[in-house]
């Protein structure tokens, strides 16, 4: 089969080029399976087992579909607080993170972050 690449339009091209991709997967494979019934043929003559010989087991065939995603990470449990703003304690920080404003408002006014620990 011979092919005139300078006349083929892009899509016929991409279209090709996945057709060889796929042929390529399956030639491979096909190989790859004559070669493990070839090895196991051969440790055979010796009494042994392929598996044996490599310490494994056959490899998996490749499995096809969605790879599985990421775990999903637990949640975290907030920290304690170990500051309080002096003008409302209601507002807390634990001290770790980005400071917050009354803090660092507090800090800069010349307070020390030890007077506002919890």
């Amino acid at each position: 089969m011979k092919f005139n690449l300078k006349t083929m339009s892009r899509k016929e091209l991409e279209k090709l080029r996945a057709d060889v991709d796929k042929a390529l997967e399956q030639v491979s494979s096909r190989e790859m399976e004559l070669a493990i019934k070839s090895a196991e043929k051969a440790a055979a003559a010796y009494g042994f087992s392929l598996a044996q010989l490599t310490g494994s087991e056959k490899p998996a065939p490749k499995k096809r579909g969605r790879k599985p995603g990421p775990k999903a990470a637990k949640p975290r449990k907030a920290g304690a607080p170990r500051y309080k703003n002096p003008a409302d304690a209601s507002q807390t920080w634990t001290g770790k993170g980005r400071q917050p404003v009354w803090f660092k408002d507090a800090v800069s006014a010349g307070a020390d972050p030890s007077s506002m620990a919890i």
